[in-house]
């Protein structure tokens, strides 16, 4: 993974040698996030997309608030999916008026905080927005919405759809006209539509499809209903590679295809904020699980290789977060970079089942107990989307570099 450098037999991160950020961190297992990898991702996307488009960075990827506060200034606006991300995003320095609250199952306390907060509320069903208008009235806070809607067609080649077919996310397309009456309801404060299609995508094909798919959609939308779009989050799910085979996302095909389509529809958008909303992309190359090497054993002719951390802190590692067929993420021995490699070892985990698994059947330098074993493409969805409390081992940390 070329976004980490290496001194010596050293992995390093933001320049710090793993050995010392093991000693400086103070334990082992943690979650350490490269400021440096951060702030690259964003200055490409900058330089690839159109000026118009602005970048807002989805909260749910990685809610670590140092690491919110970092990429703060370097986006456009904050993306979040609960209340404790909202308080995340409401601390930084980011304007409320730039942060979205997105998510099918907001509680009424939930929503009477995004009210008062001045954000915008993504509106998931017709039912949500009945409730945001009786909040508002009750409280005296004019209700900033949009809408979410749910398009007739998918994001092909998504790790996960998020639009197309039947969801639990948005408002069908074709049932939006039956809402204009409660858009108009003068609590209400329409802004624009959400249209998010899917995630984890590493094909720019798939990607600029369904981004054609958006504008169509939006510029019908805003016909139909004879409104105006302030913003327009065309979401997001640009992925990043994580098994082998898998080769980094270009951006510039998209680029290329979000300059034409700004310029095909200047007129129905001119004054519309075109927003793309990213975390994964943002953040997920840039962090490292960090454990360390407690015990090595042979059993019935192969090697086993336990470490101090698992799949309770890092459940996608383990293939058992949303893979069917278990593929290992890119692993190191940290503190014994770029030496020749020897017979196949399978890592674990600490953990009394089998399914804590962190690399089977790989091929390392020679492993000894007290090496530093690193799991890359762990900056999103690793920590927070983790069961930590399993089985009750201590809990991993997190620390920005």
């Amino acid at each position: 993974m070329d976004q980490f450098a290496t001194a010596g037999h050293q992995l390093l991160v933001n320049q710090v040698p793993i050995t010392q950020l093991v000693d400086r961190v103070g334990q082992t297992p943690f979650y350490a996030y490269d400021r440096s990898v951060i702030k690259q991702n964003i200055a490409q996307l900058r330089a690839e997309l159109p000026g118009k488009i602005k970048l807002h960075y989805a909260i749910k990827a990685n809610p670590m608030p140092a690491l919110i506060d970092f990429i703060a200034p370097l986006v456009d606006g904050l993306d979040v999916a609960s209340s404790a991300e909202l308080i995340h995003a409401l601390n930084s320095s980011v304007a409320p008026t730039q942060v979205s609250f997105a998510g099918p199952g907001k509680r009424d306390a939930e929503l009477q905080m995004a009210l008062a907060s001045g954000i915008i509320i993504n509106i998931e069903s017709e039912n949500e927005l009945k409730r945001v208008i009786a909040l508002s009235e009750q409280s005296g806070y004019r209700a900033n919405v949009a809408l979410r809607i749910n398009p007739d067609f998918e994001l092909k080649s998504s790790g996960m759809k998020m639009g197309g077919g039947a969801q639990q996310f948005g408002i069908d397309a074709e049932a939006v006209v039956n809402i204009l009456p409660l858009l108009q309801q003068p609590s209400v404060n329409f802004r624009g539509l959400h249209i998010f299609t899917g995630s984890q995508n590493l094909s720019a094909a798939s990607i600029c499809e369904a981004h054609r798919g958006i504008f169509a959609l939006a510029a019908k939308i805003k016909q139909q209903l004879k409104l105006d779009l302030a913003h327009l989050n065309i979401g997001g799910g640009f992925g990043i590679p994580y098994f082998p085979g898998e080769t980094v996302l270009d951006i510039k095909p998209i680029a290329t295809e979000l300059k034409g389509l700004l310029e095909q529809y200047q007129s129905e958008f001119a004054t519309t904020e075109v927003i793309i909303e990213l975390g994964r992309f943002l953040v997920g190359n840039a962090g490292l699980y960090v454990s360390r090497v407690t015990d090595i054993k042979q059993s019935r002719g192969e090697t086993f290789v336990i470490v101090d951390g698992g799949m309770h802190h890092h459940l996608a590692a383990s293939g058992n977060f949303g893979q069917v067929i278990r593929k290992n993420y890119p692993v190191a021995i940290a503190n014994k970079m770029n030496l020749p490699t020897g017979d196949n070892v399978t890592i674990t985990g600490p953990l009394c089942t089998p399914l804590d698994l962190l690399a089977k059947n790989m091929s390392f330098p020679q492993i000894e107990v007290g090496d530093i074993v690193a799991i890359y493409q762990s900056g999103a969805y690793g920590f927070t989307a983790s069961p930590r409390e399993f089985l009750s081992h201590p809990q991993p940390i997190e620390v920005l570099v």
